[in-house]
């Protein structure tokens, strides 16, 4: 690990338990020590990083005794790759370090009152559960620590694969990820390859300089596949050579876009994908509704566990057919759309415009008439006037991003007073802070936490809140 070390060297130190951040935990001489990668009951030397007044951290230089549930990684870049980080540790630690987390949290850290917390609802697949995922290009790939820079071919110098955590401009190449299904690998390693037999020039974000400099791939659960390559400048040639070699070699690719992005970062959010071949989308299907993806939409990453999420979200949301509900950060309206067939009428809010675009179509294929999207930044669009104009929801979704709701946000749905509130969030600190203002008024009556991404310390968690009498 390339981590700059102190010297102080731990010996035969016990782990003892999971925690924040992915790490693990022990005590010596009285003082915390977090410890990258470790599973408890190991016994292990650890190499300190960083020694603060109250803690330390570190990582393992030595295992002595592994522990009794400590598992062999399954894949070949963990540790060096970011992502992945519990491999070692048993899924069922995993959901329980999770609905730690959300007590910890939501109890110890918010000072809520919850009922007893259920326990984390596992996901249907621990491996290949994502439906997208982007690689990068880098002319200067990271090295490995056995690697001699010298000896190192020109050719073998780029990579494509995933940005290494902390270093914005080095890419670990990938040559197989374990989260995304097939043809996922096969697609990035054939356009490496006809990168480096081509003379296509990856790209170096340090320098700002090269051709080819990301992608992404997303899938559907009955097996359709969008490619998106992205280009840091047009050389049409080279471009069409690319696109036309791999659509000829996967035909299973139904939607191939590509971007010419000239700005300085790789996000796309801000560019226009080209539609160079096939559908303009790829569908997704739950509960019989059908849900359009294209190039910048959002879905949930693990479709199946999405879907387990959403009826979380339903089960606490406890309609009865004629309520108003407000889906606040609603997306593309799947939450919205799922709900509809329960609710009177459904008002989906989303700062988004091409997703509440994507909203309104799903709405209208799936023939839902009681759903109407606006877009829009929450703290502007939903006010006194908005409810007045649309009807006092009987109850409200949240699902917003990680920061959490805006405090005048939270201030208009007090003041609405829902007799029901759902609130979805993939980061329960901030979901700990926004509760303590929601809770003025309401009571927590349920909470579960959903793991929607195995092998992680993420959690998402879905809490059901009822107005105080």
């Amino acid at each position: 690990m390339s981590k700059k070390r102190i010297d102080l060297l731990l010996g035969n130190v016990t782990i003892e338990s999971v925690a924040a951040e992915g790490k693990a935990l022990a005590h010596v001489d009285g003082m915390v020590v977090f410890v990258d990668f470790a599973v408890p009951g190991d016994i292990v030397d650890i190499q300190v990083y960083k020694k603060k007044k109250n803690y330390m951290e570190g990582f393992i230089k030595r295992i002595v005794k592994p522990s009794e549930h400590r598992l062999e990684p399954f894949c070949e870049h963990f540790g060096v790759c970011g992502g992945c980080r519990w491999q070692p540790l048993p899924y069922e630690m995993q959901l329980e370090a999770k609905r730690q987390q959300v007590e910890d949290q939501l109890v110890r850290i918010g000072h809520l009152e919850v009922p007893e917390i259920r326990p984390t609802l596992p996901s249907e697949k621990i491996q290949y559960y994502r439906n997208k995922l982007e690689f990068s290009a880098s002319s200067k790939r990271w090295l490995l620590k056995d690697e001699d820079p010298a000896s190192i071919p020109e050719n073998d110098r780029m990579g494509l694969g995933f940005h290494v955590g902390k270093f914005f401009d080095k890419v670990l190449d990938i040559r197989e990820c374990h989260l995304q299904p097939e043809p996922s690998n096969a697609i990035r390693l054939f356009v490496k390859q006809f990168c480096l037999e081509n003379g296509l020039e990856f790209y170096n974000i340090r320098e700002n300089h090269g051709f080819f400099r990301n992608m992404f791939v997303r899938t559907t659960e009955k097996g359709d596949v969008m490619l998106i390559l992205c280009f840091a400048r047009e050389d049409e040639a080279a471009r069409k050579a690319l696109l036309d070699a791999v659509s000829a070699r996967f035909p299973q690719i139904t939607s191939l876009y590509y971007v010419i992005n000239e700005k300085l970062n790789d996000s796309i959010a801000d560019q226009s994908p080209i539609l160079y071949k096939g559908n303009e989308a790829i569908y997704e299907e739950m509960e019989g509704l059908r849900f359009k993806i294209g190039p910048k939409s959002f879905y949930q990453t693990n479709s199946l566990q999405a879907y387990r999420l959403y009826g979380v979200a339903r089960e606490f949301a406890a309609l009865r057919g004629s309520e108003v509900v407000y889906d606040l950060y609603t997306g593309t309206g799947t939450i919205a759309q799922f709900v509809s067939a329960k609710a009177g009428k459904v008002i989906g809010i989303e700062y988004v415009p091409e997703a509440i675009e994507d909203a309104r179509q799903n709405a209208k294929a799936n023939g839902i008439t009681n759903c109407t999207f606006f877009a829009g930044d929450m703290k502007d669009v939903l006010n006194e006037a908005f409810i007045a104009r649309h009807g006092k929801p009987d109850v409200v979704i949240l699902d917003p991003p990680r920061a959490g709701i805006h405090p005048d946000v939270a201030q208009v749905i007090l003041k609405a007073a829902p007799e029901r509130m759902v609130y979805v969030s993939c980061n329960p600190a901030s979901q700990a802070r926004d509760l303590a203002i929601l809770c003025r008024d309401y009571k927590i009556t349920a909470v579960q936490p959903v793991d929607m991404f195995p092998h992680t310390m993420h959690v998402e968690n879905v809490v059901a809140l009822e107005r105080k009498a």
